[in-house]
């Protein structure tokens, strides 16, 4: 029914470690006859079966959907996603003041390769991996039956994340939504877009630190950078921020800042267009409390210490702009920057500065982008939560 693959001698300890890639050093040989995105059988080199998964020519050949005899199908499908769905729930995601959530996290759902994200009743599919688009129809099929009356639309959004593979046209798969949509994050609306929005619409990663520094925020004078759609920003006037400084280099998305504050009805609030670096390095203000959360510095291994050089200037400049006692929150979502690497890029920048610095939290991605224990990969949000003195 599937075709087949088979790993070399001495290549399966991935394998045994439950690691869901396999890399196509490991293959005995590269199969001609198979097409990107078809489920194969793994085999090891005595023609035992071992896994599952969806092969693809390249680096990553085999994405693992299961180490079981089971078929990949409507019901595996089923399973999957309802399984990760009833997890969203035992975190109390789906509330009367929260309807926005991360629904399946790729190898964190064992799901490699897909990516879905729920607001306010609608769906967004980001397919990454062409096996996942190739079986879009039976996902879809899986989110109904999953949500049930949770469920208003599917929407594919998956033409950005799959170039140049086979023609992939974004659209609704199920049901219908104007956009912009209105869901909540513990209580403040957001206008979610994910037909224009960047990713899926919004970055669900941080709620859990919007809602810590919602903690620090009252009477507080705050700049949040690299703002997109305002989150941090809408947290912190929610809970009594005397000023907030919203800066991102993009008029789109100071634009949809705006209007989200607006939707709040919040006050207290200047919206700046400009570039990070250089406003940071060129401003007089002083802040209680700063939050920098760039997009990745770098995507790939080679550009390593570029991106470090990048997080130790900004985070170095920053602090000079936090009164004594305020605080940074300071981010990488660099999968190619790990946690101790940040941290001792975010310790050269504070000596740099010549300010005393405290590490009060260390800081990372939320339960519902949950990490594959045997795919630590999957930790790519890193944070701190710094005192300043």
């Amino acid at each position: 029914m599937y075709a087949s693959v088979q790993l070399l001698p001495h290549k399966t300890q991935s394998m045994e470690r439950k690691h869901p890639w396999i890399f196509s050093g490991a293959l005995k040989e590269m199969p001609k006859t198979v097409e990107d995105g078809e489920v194969v059988v793994v085999f090891d080199s005595r023609n035992n079966e071992i896994a599952k998964g969806h092969f693809q020519h390249g680096s990553i050949a085999v994405r693992i959907l299961t180490f079981k005899n089971e078929l990949i199908d409507q019901d595996f499908f089923n399973m999957r996603i309802s399984n990760a769905v009833e997890l969203r729930k035992k975190l109390h995601l789906f509330r009367e003041d929260n309807s926005i959530c991360r629904l399946v996290h790729g190898e964190g759902d064992e799901m490699p390769g897909l990516v879905i994200d729920y607001y306010g009743g609608v769906a967004v599919i980001q397919c990454h991996s062409l096996g996942m688009y190739l079986q879009i129809d039976l996902i879809k099929n899986a989110l109904i039956h999953a949500l049930g009356d949770d469920l208003i639309a599917v929407y594919n959004k998956s033409k950005e994340t799959l170039p140049g593979r086979i023609p992939v046209e974004d659209g609704y798969l199920f049901g219908a939504c104007d956009t912009p949509h209105i869901a909540l994050e513990n209580g403040v609306k957001y206008q979610l877009d994910w037909i224009t929005g960047q990713k899926t619409g919004f970055f669900i990663d941080q709620r859990e630190n919007r809602a810590l520094l919602a903690k620090y925020a009252e009477g507080a004078k705050i700049l949040n950078t690299f703002c997109y759609s305002g989150g941090f920003s809408l947290a912190a006037l929610k809970e009594g921020a005397r000023e907030v400084h919203s800066l991102d280099s993009s008029k789109k998305a100071i634009e949809l800042t705006d209007a989200n504050i607006e939707l709040n009805n919040f006050k207290n609030h200047q919206s700046i267009v400009a570039d990070a670096m250089n406003f940071i390095r060129e401003t007089g203000e002083e802040y209680d409390i700063v939050i920098l959360d760039p997009p990745a510095f770098a995507k790939h291994r080679d550009k390593r210490h570029q991106a470090v050089q990048g997080y130790k200037r900004l985070n170095a400049m920053a602090i000079q702009h936090i009164r004594p006692g305020g605080l940074l929150m300071t981010y990488s979502c660099s999968q190619v920057v790990d946690k101790q690497l940040f941290t001792n890029t975010i310790i050269a920048a504070a000596i740099e500065s010549g300010r005393t610095v405290k590490i009060l939290e260390q800081l990372h991605q939320p339960a519902d982008h949950p990490i594959n224990a045997f795919h630590p990969e999957g930790e790519y949000l890193k944070g701190l939560l710094l005192q300043i003195i």
